[in-house]
C-alpha cells in the first residue's frame, strides 16, 4: 500500500498535533516512573549493561566494533524500551496478579507484558568471565575484567571494564599430515588456508578452517570425515606474542572416516509418506528401474525423467559433497515436496567402501487456494482489491505448477476536485503453467547448481475509467528463469505480446483531449512483440560485508526485425497496423544500480544511480504509454508526485479551477538518489535524502515545448530533499516521508533553485511545497 498525500488537512491541525505530541510524552514520562513503585522492596530495576574497553593497543576505529560484539554477550538482557520508556514492564505492572490462567489480565501480563530484570538477577562474576573467555578467543590472553554498579533512582546500571593488553597473532601454521592418501588430501587444501602467519589468533577462524578442510575432504569422496577429526594445536611458548599453530588428523579417527566412498545404488521415493517411526526405507526389491535409479512409486505419481534429471549422482561415481547439495537443491527448488531428505547407508555394513542413495520426497499438497485482499489510498483516492490465485502442482505429472488467478478492483475520488481520469474499476485474469526445466528445441541448460524454469503466461485485463474511456488488454509471454549463482539471475522472456485497445470514449474525455491533446497517448490502440530480457547481480544477502551492492539492467525489443522488413517509416507515411493497432518498433534499455555502505552499527548510506533510454524508429516516433518512464512519486524523486514532473522543461497541463493532471511520461530517464539510513530507538529508525532526476522525449513534439532530450539535460534536472520515519516491526517496514523541491525545472532558467523561497511558516508554501509519502518497505 503506497500513499502520497497533500499536507493541507495536515496543517490546519497542526495546533491539536502540538498538543497530541505534548501529552504522549506526559504519558511516556509517567509510564517510565511508575514502573519503578512496583519493584519488591530492597530491589533495583537493571536498565543497563555496558563494557568500557581500557586500552592502548587497539586502534579507534575497532573499539566501538568490539565494545557492541562483547555488550551482545552480556546476560541478561535488560526490559525492552522504546524512546527509552519500558511499555511492556509497565502492562505486565498494571496487569497485576490474574486470577486464573485465562482472561484479559492473564494475556496483558504473560502474553504482552514484560516481567521485571531486577539487578539481583544479574551475575556479575558469570559476566566478567563470558567476557574474558570472549576476548581470548580473538587473541587477548592476558585480558582483564572487572565490573561495577551504579544505582540511581533505583535505576541500576553495571559498567564492565575490560583490559584487553596485547594481542596474539599467529608465527607459523603446518599442517603435521602422514603420506596417506587422505593426509595428500588434507596438505592439498593448505594453500587457501584460512590460518595466515601475522594475522591475530582467533578461534572462530580455527573453527571455519577445520570446516573448510572438512567441506574440501568431503568433496573427495570422505563420506564419514568430519570436522571433530582435526585439532588444531596452539603453542605460544616463548614467542612473544605470537603462536605457532599444528593442523593434525585426530589419532582416534575412525577407519572408515579415513577412506573414499563411492555411489552404488541411487533410491528414489517421489511419492514418501511420513510414517510415525520416522522415515522407512520400502523393500528395495519391488524397486522399478529407470535407467540407473530405482524409482519406489508403485502409484506413478510423478514422471521418471523429470526426477531423474534433478539426480547429480550417478551409480559408480566418487561421493562429494558438492553433487549431494547441488542434487537436493534441485529437488527443492523443484517447488512439488514439502520435505525432501536424504540419506547414505553402508553397502555389505561397511565391509565395502560403496553408499547406497536413498531420497525420501514428500509432495505437496497438490492443490491450493490464496485471497488476497488490498485497501488502497493515494491522495485524495481509495480504492480496494481482490486477487483470487488457484494453483495446481505436478498438473502433468512432470512438477509443473499451473496457477490460474482472476482479480478484481476499483478506485474512486472521496476528496479534492473533479477529475475526469480518476475513478476506475477493473477485472481480469491470468494463467501460468511453470516447468522446473528449460523447454527449447535443442540441448540447453544453463545451470545444474539450481532449478531453471520454463513459464508460459496469458492474460486479460478490462479498465474501465467510467467518465473517460476503457481499455481492453491481453497479453503473452514465454520465457525462461535461472539462476547463475546465488548472486547472479537472469530472466529470458524469449516472446512477450501485449495488445491494448480503447473503447467507449465519453464526450468529456473527448473534449479533454482535445484542451489537452498529450494525454491521447495514454488511450493509442498498442501492439508490441518480441523479447525482453533482465539480468540481476546483487551481493546483500552477505551482511558481513562493509560495501555491499544491487545491480539490475535490462533490453526490451519490439518488431525490429518485422519493422525492417516491412519497410516502416512513420516519417515517411509507411506506418502498418496489425489487428487495428500501430504496432510499436522499439528498443529500450534500463539499468538501476544501488550501493549500500555501513556506517556504523545501526547507520547506512545507501545510493541508486538508474537510466533509462528508449529509441522508437521506423512504425513508431515513441514508446508505448506502458513502456514509456516517469518520475516521482514514494519510490522514486519523492518531492515531487507520481507521473507529475516533466519531461524536460516541459510545464504539467492544468484542465479547469486548480485540475491538474499527474498523467507525465517520457522515452528517456536519468535519476539519481542518496540516503542516510540510522536507527532512532527501538523500531523506530530515520533518514534523510536528497533526490535528482528528470525524463525527457525522443524527439520534440510541438505540443510538448521543452520536452526533448538534448546536450542540456543536466540542467533540465529536478532535485528535492527530506526526512523521513521507518517503523521496523520485522515483518515489514512502515516508511513516511516529507519531501520538499529544491530545483524545479519547468521554471524559468536561473529561477530553478528554489533555497531563497523555503518558508516553513507560510502556510501556502507548506501546501504547495511539502509533500508527504507513505508507503511500504524502502524505496531502494
Amino acid at each position: 500500500m503506497m500513499s502520497s498525500l497533500g499536507v493541507t488537512s495536515k496543517m490546519k491541525m497542526s495546533s491539536t498535533f502540538i498538543r497530541l505530541s505534548h501529552l504522549i510524552v506526559a504519558v511516556l514520562f509517567f509510564i517510565g516512573c511508575s514502573n519503578i513503585k512496583y519493584l519488591p522492596e530492597g530491589e533495583n530495576l537493571y536498565v543497563k549493561g555496558e563494557v568500557e574497553i581500557d586500552t592502548d593497543t587497539i586502534p579507534d576505529q575497532y573499539i566501538a566494533p568490539l565494545t557492541t560484539n562483547l555488550e551482545d554477550l552480556l546476560r541478561p538482557k535488560p526490559n525492552t524500551t522504546i524512546l527509552g520508556m519500558r511499555p511492556q514492564l509497565y502492562l505486565y505492572n498494571i496487569a497485576g496478579e490474574p486470577k486464573s490462567d485465562r482472561g484479559f489480565r492473564n494475556w496483558l501480563k504473560n502474553k504482552v507484558g514484560q516481567p521485571p530484570v531486577l539487578l539481583s538477577d544479574v551475575n556479575r562474576e558469570y559476566n566478567e568471565n563470558v567476557l574474558r573467555n570472549r576476548l581470548e578467543n580473538i587473541g587477548f590472553f592476558n585480558a582483564a575484567v572487572k565490573s561495577d554498579t551504579t544505582i540511581k533512582n533505583r535505576k541500576a546500571t553495571v559498567t564492565y571494564t575490560a583490559t584487553p593488553n596485547i594481542i596474539y597473532r599467529i608465527n607459523s601454521v603446518t599442517f603435521e599430515v602422514d603420506s596417506s592418501e587422505l593426509g595428500k588430501a588434507i596438505k592439498a587444501t593448505e594453500p587457501e588456508s584460512l590460518l595466515q602467519p601475522g594475522r591475530p589468533y582467533n578461534l572462530d577462524n580455527i573453527i571455519a578452517e577445520r570446516e573448510r578442510i572438512d567441506w574440501a575432504i568431503k568433496n573427495a569422496g570422505y563420506y564419514y570425515f568430519s570436522p571433530d577429526h582435526l585439532i588444531v594445536d596452539v603453542d605460544s611458548t616463548g614467542k612473544d606474542h605470537h603462536v605457532d599453530l599444528y593442523v593434525r588428523v585426530k589419532e582416534e579417527t575412525p577407519k572408515k572416516a579415513k577412506q573414499p566412498y563411492y555411489i552404488n545404488n541411487i533410491y528414489i521415493y517421489p511419492n514418501y509418506k511420513l510414517t510415525e517411526g520416522g522415515y522407512q526405507r520400502a523393500d528395495s526389491t519391488k524397486a522399478e528401474r529407470y535407467h540407473d535409479l530405482y524409482f519406489i512409486d508403485p502409484e506413478y505419481t510423478f514422471r521418471r525423467f523429470a526426477l531423474a534429471n534433478a539426480i547429480i549422482f550417478y551409480p559408480g561415481e566418487l561421493y562429494t559433497r558438492g553433487d549431494q547439495s547441488r542434487t537436493l537443491r534441485q529437488l527443492v527448488g523443484m517447488g512439488s515436496f514439502s520435505f525432501v531428505r536424504n540419506e547414505f547407508v553402508d553397502v555389505d555394513s561397511g565391509k565395502t567402501n560403496r553408499l547406497d542413495a536413498y531420497y525420501y520426497l514428500t509432495p505437496m499438497p497438490k492443490h491450493g487456494l490464496r485471497t488476497e485482499l488490498l485497501g488502497k489510498t493515494a491522495a485524495v483516492y481509495n480504492g480496494s482489491e481482490i486477487n483470487v490465485n488457484w494453483q495446481h502442482r505436478n498438473a502433468f505429472k512432470s512438477a509443473e505448477l499451473l496457477t490460474f488467478t482472476v482479480f478484481g478492483g476499483f478506485e474512486t475520488q472521496t476528496g479534492g476536485n473533479v477529475n475526469l481520469n480518476s475513478s476506475f474499476y477493473r477485472y481480469g485474469a491470468e494463467v501460468s503453467l511453470s516447468f522446473p526445466r528449460m523447454i527449447a528445441p535443442f540441448n540447453w541448460q544453463p545451470t545444474r547448481k539450481y532449478v531453471p524454469r520454463s513459464i508460459f503466461q496469458v492474460g486479460y485485463e478490462y479498465l474501465n475509467r467510467r467518465t473517460a474511456y476503457s481499455l481492453n488488454s491481453m497479453r503473452f509471454s514465454f520465457g525462461y528463469q535461472w539462476q547463475e549463482s546465488i548472486e547472479k539471475n537472469h530472466d529470458l522472456k524469449v516472446l512477450e505480446v501485449a495488445y491494448v485497445q480503447p473503447r467507449n470514449i465519453t464526450e468529456s474525455y473527448q473534449a479533454m483531449l482535445d484542451t489537452v491533446p498529450p494525454l491521447r497517448h495514454a488511450i493509442e490502440p498498442m501492439f508490441t512483440f518480441g523479447p525482453l530480457y533482465n539480468y540481476t547481480r546483487t551481493n546483500t544477502t552477505n551482511a558481513t560485508l562493509k560495501h555491499t551492492y544491487y545491480f539490475k539492467g535490462g533490453l526490451d525489443l519490439s518488431a525490429n526485425l518485422y519493422g525492417i522488413i516491412r519497410g516502416a517509416n512513420v516519417l515517411k507515411g509507411r506506418q502498418y497496423q496489425i489487428l487495428n493497432a500501430n504496432f510499436s518498433q522499439y528498443v529500450k534499455m534500463e539499468a538501476d544500480f544501488r550501493h549500500y555502505m555501513k556506517v556504523g552499527a545501526n547507520a547506512t548510506w545507501a545510493s541508486r544511480a538508474m537510466a533509462g533510454f528508449g529509441y522508437s524508429y521506423g512504425n513508431s516516433t515513441q514508446l508505448p504509454y506502458v513502456k514509456q518512464f516517469f518520475m516521482g512519486g514514494p519510490n522514486g524523486l519523492r518531492a515531487f508526485r507520481a507521473r507529475a514532473l516533466g519531461p524536460g522543461s516541459y510545464t504539467p497541463e492544468f484542465y479547469g479551477e486548480d485540475n491538474f493532471f499527474a498523467d507525465q511520461t517520457g522515452d528517456i530517464k536519468f535519476e539519481l538518489n542518496t540516503e542516510y539510513r540510522a536507527k532512532l530507538a527501538s523500531i523506530i529508525h530515520w533518514a534523510a535524502f536528497i533526490d535528482a532526476g528528470n525524463i525527457w522525449l525522443q524527439r520534440s513534439d510541438p505540443e510538448k515545448p521543452g520536452a526533448a532530450f538534448s546536450s542540456n539535460f543536466i540542467n533540465e534536472m529536478a532535485v528535492g530533499a527530506g526526512l523521513g520515519l521507518r517503523f521496523d516491526l520485522s515483518f515489514l517496514i512502515l516508511r513516511t516521508d516529507l519531501a520538499m523541491p529544491l530545483r524545479i525545472p519547468y521554471r524559468a532558467k536561473g529561477d530553478r533553485w528554489v533555497f531563497d523561497e523555503i518558508n516553513f511558516r507560510n502556510s501556502d508554501w507548506r501546501r504547495n511545497n511539502l509533500v508527504f509519502n507513505l508507503a511500504i518497505g524502502y524505496p531502494f
